[in-house]
């Protein structure tokens, strides 16, 4: 049911094609994955998503128990039915939500007790309560609860988070019945190296479907989420996806792949979307600037998006500075678009024996400029 094979690797990295077989279709790595945080990516339909060239999307356990709860999703025949998304979909544990509601928490080795943003009322997320909630969600891929820990914190914060994350995998494990769902580990240590290490030798131990970096994003300088990549990429196991929690920027994801990365999520392409920033090759391009008020040409005559095929940059120009959500729409296909052109350009470059050279410029030290 579940099934990692290497279709092809780079000669002079450590980059590599792959294939994940998954209950609801396979899954082609490196691959960057949509996030649809409450079982939808802001703005986007289900058939303008799989447009985008989007394989697999990610949702949030966390925020679908607090709306509409996973009582109603599996009533509706699991996320898949209900969000009309017929494609793999991995669910975040809730873990993330540990660090970024860190004021509305409180953490000890039993879970994480909420107060619920909503209404005040108190929730407590356990380890069991995360994989049940995954399990009633029924996606392909569940993640095992695990406490990330906010930049900065002590080299003693940070391991008793990674201890705590390691028991909590245990736990996880054993509260995991869904033979159809598979259940990925993740590696916290924050910027500890030594950390990071034993904490891939604890979750590499259990032999699990897959295994995230997680812990990185989370307000470090974006040199130490290279350093980290660099360090842990190359001794996760081999035999299966191997994906980097929160990362969607061109250089970050190439700098991954060359270290053996394989699946990555992020928000900032619909986010940018959302606040009328388009993503050109890499760029940012803010369409509220005058400069394309009069300019008829497609964003990207490269790209098929509906925006770059439809419309002109002045149209686009003119929908954001009217505030006319089908702008924020269009900018946010076509962010995802780009995104997932990138990736799916260094699979075919790690093919064709090319990667190494053709996304030099993407990696460190190097003077060349990119032809992407």
């Amino acid at each position: 049911m579940f099934n990692f094979q290497i279709d092809a690797q780079c000669p002079n990295t450590r980059a590599r094609v792959g294939s994940f077989q998954t209950p609801h279709g396979v899954v082609k790595t490196p691959r960057f994955m949509p996030v649809g945080t409450l079982g939808t990516v802001k703005g986007v339909t289900a058939g303008q998503l799989l447009e985008t060239g989007a394989q697999m999307v990610l949702s949030n356990t966390y925020h679908l128990h607090l709306q509409p709860g996973e009582r109603i999703v599996e009533a509706a025949g699991g996320l898949h039915k209900f969000m009309g998304w017929n494609g793999p979909i991995l669910t975040d544990s809730g873990g993330f939500q540990v660090f970024s509601l860190a004021k509305l928490n409180r953490i000890d080795d039993e879970g994480v007790s909420f107060r619920n943003p909503r209404d005040g009322s108190k929730i407590q997320l356990t380890p069991e309560r995360a994989i049940g909630i995954q399990n009633a969600l029924g996606a392909d891929v569940a993640m095992a609860f695990d406490q990330c820990p906010p930049y900065p914190s002590t080299e003693n914060e940070v391991e008793v988070a990674c201890n705590r994350t390691n028991e909590w995998l245990e736990r996880s494990i054993t509260s995991h019945k869904k033979e159809d769902q598979a259940l990925f580990g993740i590696v916290q240590g924050g910027c500890y190296l030594h950390l990071r290490e034993q904490s891939v030798r604890t979750i590499a131990s259990f032999n699990l479907p897959g295994i995230a970096i997680g812990g990185v994003s989370v307000g470090e300088p974006v040199e130490e989420i290279h350093r980290i990549v660099r360090h842990v990429g190359p001794l996760l196991p081999e035999g299966c996806p191997r994906y980097l929690m929160g990362i969607g920027t061109f250089a970050e994801m190439a700098i991954a792949v060359a270290n053996g990365i394989d699946l990555f999520d992020c928000v900032l392409p619909t986010r940018l979307g959302r606040h009328g920033t388009a993503l050109v090759r890499g760029e940012r391009w803010n369409l509220r600037n005058s400069c394309f008020k009069n300019d008829h040409t497609p964003l990207d005559k490269s790209c098929r998006c509906e925006a770059c095929t439809r419309h002109s940059r002045a149209y686009l120009h003119h929908l954001i500075r009217s505030e006319e959500l089908l702008g924020l729409t269009l900018l946010s296909l076509h962010n995802l678009t780009q995104v997932i052109r990138f990736t799916n350009a260094i699979g075919q470059a790690i093919g064709e024996g090319s990667f190494s050279e053709d996304f030099a410029p993407w990696l460190p030290d190097s003077k060349a400029h990119h032809t992407w």
